[in-house]
């Protein structure tokens, strides 16, 4: 169902930096039978502890804020399953928001997600395309560092949409244990980008029979996918017809490089059998009275202030494997 924009009420003064960390533990079922993204490491280095009172900690590691992008569209599909008619890896992401200073669900709060498909073209925006330059497909070692955003933005710089279809794209509402599910596929690659899926958290609005509607945005971001597991899906079809020269997570220049702390997803896949499906998770945590709407994220090239912190906080390695 459709809905007007919400409204994007400035709240009160942040009581700290929206935090991110990685998602729930995934069991490893079959001596290499099942991999685990390299997320699940930092995650469990990051479980939530007891808030403290006074002492200004924190029960996960500080993230930045991610920019928005040119693509979003505002809670325009209040659904579980975006995935239409889109051809690809079957993708269940599991979304757990959590306040950030008490550890506590964030219940009813409108988690967005939208992302491109196999072949790099998000939906309200086909003529924009995936920005095809030519290249090989991905069968090892991606290579091209971008040197600039990609065509359209690929910062704050919203762009209208260009047509009406709205594939890979909806907005859910948080259970009683803060989660949120998405049915969709695996994303797909475009120029200048790794593979991720862009996020928004709403809160203190009204679900309503039109949707969602009023309060306001308190988290932007974006999650990110390992290595391993692209390469694996980037050996089937339709992935393996995309012509655009892929870009690692070590090469992006949005990803902080910080693991589980900047967006790094929890995977769960048979590795002989990736084309299954994939299961992802991840928790986010959130200043329920702060506004991040994706305008105070560094831009593409910045220095991420809360990457050098989370490194020197975290006894995991903070860069996944490449």
């Amino acid at each position: 169902m459709t809905q007007e924009d919400p409204k994007q009420e400035r709240g009160s003064a942040s009581r700290r930096q929206v935090l991110v960390a990685g998602g729930a533990a995934v069991a490893v079922a079959g001596t290499g039978s099942v991999l685990a993204s390299t997320a699940l490491a930092d995650e469990q280095q990051a479980r939530p502890r007891e808030a403290t009172t006074g002492g200004g900690e924190s029960c996960y590691r500080l993230s930045s804020e991610a920019i928005e992008g040119p693509y979003y569209i505002d809670a325009d599909k209040i659904r579980t399953d975006v995935t239409e008619d889109r051809e690809g890896v079957p993708l269940t992401l599991t979304v757990k928001v959590i306040d950030s200073e008490t550890c506590e669900p964030v219940r009813n709060a409108a988690v967005d997600i939208w992302h491109c498909d196999a072949l790099g073209v998000y939906s309200g925006y086909e003529s924009v395309g995936s920005t095809l330059p030519g290249g090989p497909a991905p069968t090892g070692d991606p290579t091209g560092t971008p040197t600039d955003l990609p065509p359209g933005g690929g910062g704050g710089m919203h762009q209208e949409p260009t047509d009406d279809e709205r594939y890979l794209r909806g907005t859910w509402r948080t259970d009683h244990r803060g989660t949120a599910r998405f049915t969709t596929v695996f994303p797909g690659w475009y120029q200048g980008r790794a593979v991720h899926i862009h996020t928004k958290v709403h809160v203190d609005g009204a679900w309503t029979k039109d949707g969602y509607e009023g309060g306001h945005t308190c988290h932007t971001g974006q999650f990110y996918f390992e290595e391993e597991a692209v390469l694996a899906v980037a050996e089937l079809e339709p992935y393996a017809t995309s012509t655009v020269t892929r870009v690692t997570l070590t090469e992006d220049m949005i990803y902080d490089q910080s693991g589980a702390t900047g967006g790094l997803l929890a995977l769960r896949y048979h590795k002989k059998r990736v084309a299954k499906g994939v299961h992802a998770s991840i928790t986010v945590g959130v200043d329920p009275e702060a506004t991040h709407d994706g305008d105070d994220a560094p831009m593409p090239g910045a220095p991420s202030p809360s990457a050098s912190a989370s490194a020197s906080t975290s006894a995991a390695p903070s860069t996944p494997a490449s």
